[in-house]
């Protein structure tokens, strides 16, 4: 018996937020301070760091339960299932259902009860429930999904991955040019078939790490806003993920029975160009080889990060051809891995 991935799908919103709508923000450093710089040289050096050009906000009257159903649904009819056979329905995300303009996040009930009630399962042993679990959160569900599997709890699995991180920026901040909305979802269950999930690897870094990502005030110094907005200390999650991420791959693929030279892509968490290609570039460096071109797929250019959502989304475009020059064909063995809140880090070796 093998777990394998049997279906995928993922909703990408229509709305379109590029680089220069953001010229007339009011960009403001952590403490408060102007920033020396015009908005379109801000903007430059933001593109020339992240790979980012444009992003993805959903639409005002939409949720995110609601783009994580819809991504639900496209993966339970690409495996063509039974979605009453579905034993787990595990969701990840990181801030709830934010209403546009909202000043509070609706986490009751949960996200994973919002989607089932959305997908009109009727039934009461599909169990849902959310992880929390920073960036890496899907690929995490995806590793408890598989332990469900393998342990005789479950035989079926919906793994979703969801976040609308535009409603929880704050438009003063240059890393709110990051952000985005989005959502992928996969199925997985037993199988007859070789391959499927191999081998894992997951850590939590806390000791020093765990407010490398927290929630924090606008940086606007005279704002009444009672708002928390996502925050960062990017260079020292640059330098963490520098140092960690590469070993986790590497523990990862001698944990399976594949050589490096077996590796057909690497699906990254889509969080900062530059910073993923010096991950996968030191992970090869670590096996004395140089990066193989294409090894690494990216969407970060015109998708943006949308946390959770963004290996699955990835995963998902790629299989169904909407990735130029990329594909993933039946026996190839490939890479999922992440890095965010927490801080965690996970990866997934599997075999298509």
């Amino acid at each position: 018996m093998s777990i394998k991935i049997t279906g995928t799908g993922s909703f990408i919103p229509s709305r379109i937020e590029k680089n220069e709508d953001f010229y007339n923000n009011e960009f403001l450093n952590a403490d408060g301070s102007a920033i020396n710089s015009p908005n379109e040289v801000i903007v430059e050096k933001f593109k020339a760091i992240t790979g980012i050009e444009e992003r993805r906000y959903i639409k005002p009257e939409l949720l995110n339960s609601d783009i994580a159903f819809y991504a639900a649904e496209k993966a339970i009819a690409n495996s063509n299932i039974d979605k009453e056979t579905l034993d787990y329905i595990i969701v990840a995300h990181n801030y709830g259902d934010v209403r546009h303009d909202a000043e509070q996040s609706d986490t009751v009930p949960s996200i994973a009860s919002r989607v089932k009630h959305l997908l009109e399962i009727a039934n009461p042993k599909c169990v849902g429930y959310d992880l929390l679990f920073g960036c890496p959160g899907w690929i995490e569900g995806v590793i408890q999904a598989k332990a469900f599997i393998a342990s005789g709890i479950a035989k079926r699995c919906l793994i979703i991955g969801s976040e609308t991180l535009s409603r929880v920026v704050d438009k003063h901040d240059r890393d709110s040019m990051i952000y985005s909305d989005g959502a992928g979802a996969v199925i997985i269950e037993e199988s007859t078939e070789e391959g499927g999930i191999i081998s894992h690897e997951s850590a939590t870094h806390a000791l020093e790490e765990a407010n490398f990502i927290f929630f924090g005030e606008t940086n606007h110094p005279e704002s009444n806003d009672p708002r928390r907005y996502i925050k960062m200390h990017g260079r020292k999650i640059y330098e963490f993920a520098l140092t960690n991420v590469p070993l986790a791959l590497k523990t990862c693929l001698d944990k399976s029975e594949y050589s490096i030279t077996d590796v057909k892509k690497i699906l990254i968490h889509q969080a900062n160009e530059k910073m993923d290609e010096a991950i996968v570039k030191r992970f090869y460096k670590l096996h004395d080889m140089d990066m193989p071109e294409g090894i690494m797929p990216m969407t970060i250019n015109t998708l943006g990060n949308s946390s959770v959502a963004t290996v699955p989304t990835l995963y998902d475009m790629i299989l169904k051809g909407k990735l130029e020059h990329q594909e993933i064909n039946k026996g190839d063995v490939i890479l999922f891995a992440s890095v965010g809140a927490g801080m965690n880090i996970n990866a997934i070796v599997y075999k298509q």
